[in-house]
Order: structure tokens, then C-alpha cells, then sequence
């Protein structure tokens, strides 16, 4: 591990960040009913994850592009992963912006919207042989798809009980 600036992790969280910042004048109808309902250690995950992810992503170079090898179809692996996240977004702010629509599958990945970004940064931190940043992602994943699977299943629960 060696402590420098990461370009890849700043555009990384750039693509992160842009749609979410869109997100916030485009949430679903209902979404704040459902936020109330939040598990509150999943939600601690989440930010301690969202904080570790984010500082850890910039202050490593080992996540930008070393000598050409096989080692680097783990880093072209995470920027699909991020394509695709960007894709997702696409897709939610052409829809309805329905709870269901939010919380969609892209490509058989369920709850695309969390789990897309969780998945590029671990690969980013395979490339970049970071535990820090792994366990961080770990942590992440747990809290942010966490919360993304029990919306999910309370949506789907309200659905089938509609029906």
C-alpha cells in the first residue's frame, strides 16, 4: 500500500456522487416512508463505510493503472461495474421514479443502485491489494445493500399485499 493521490478512486466517487446529487430532486414517490423504517446499525454501517470508502479511495495510488498484466482486468472489471452504475441511473431518472423502479435489478444484479458501486470498489481494492479499503467496502456493503434489500422487501411485501 503507498499513500499518494488516486485519480482512479476520484473519478470513481465522482461517478458515485454525480447521480446521487441528481437523486436528491428526483427521489421516488414514497421514499421517505420507507427511510423512517431503517435498521439504525445498518444505517451506522453504511456511513462509517461511506466515510472510510471515500478517504481511503483518494489517499492510495495503488488504484491508478501500474504496468500493463493480467492483475489490471480487476481495475477494467470495477470501471464495467461503474459503467453499468451509471447505466442504472440512466434508466431510474428516464422511468416513473417509482419505489420499484429505485430499487430495480440491472442485468440480474439486484438492488443494482447499491449493489453496482459496493461490487467496483472491492474490485478496486483487489487491484489495488488494499485491505483497508476491502474491510471498508465490506462494511459498506453490509449496511448500504443492508438497507437497500429491506426496502426492497418491504416494497415487494406492500405489492403482493396490494394484489
Amino acid at each position: 500500500m503507498h499513500f499518494g493521490f488516486s485519480y482512479v478512486g476520484l473519478i470513481f466517487l465522482v461517478m458515485l456522487m454525480s447521480p446521487n446529487l441528481l437523486w436528491t430532486k428526483n427521489k421516488p414517490l414514497d421514499y421517505d416512508r420507507y427511510v423512517i423504517n431503517e435498521n439504525k446499525l445498518l444505517l451506522v454501517l453504511e456511513r462509517i463505510g461511506e466515510v472510510f470508502v471515500s478517504c481511503l479511495a483518494l489517499i492510495f495510488s495503488d488504484f491508478n493503472p501500474h504496468t500493463f498484466s493480467a492483475w489490471g482486468l480487476w481495475l477494467l472489471a470495477a470501471c464495467v461495474l461503474m459503467i453499468l452504475y451509471e447505466v442504472y441511473w440512466v434508466r431510474y431518472f428516464r422511468s416513473k421514479k417509482t419505489m420499484q423502479d429505485f430499487y430495480s435489478s440491472l442485468l440480474g444484479v439486484p438492488v443494482a443502485g447499491a449493489t453496482l458501486p459496493v461490487l467496483a470498489f472491492l474490485l478496486l481494492g483487489i487491484y489495488g491489494r488494499n485491505p483497508l479499503l476491502i474491510l471498508a467496502v465490506v462494511i459498506l456493503g453490509i449496511g448500504h445493500i443492508g438497507i437497500h434489500l429491506c426496502h426492497k422487501k418491504e416494497i415487494d411485501s406492500e405489492a403482493s399485499s396490494n394484489s
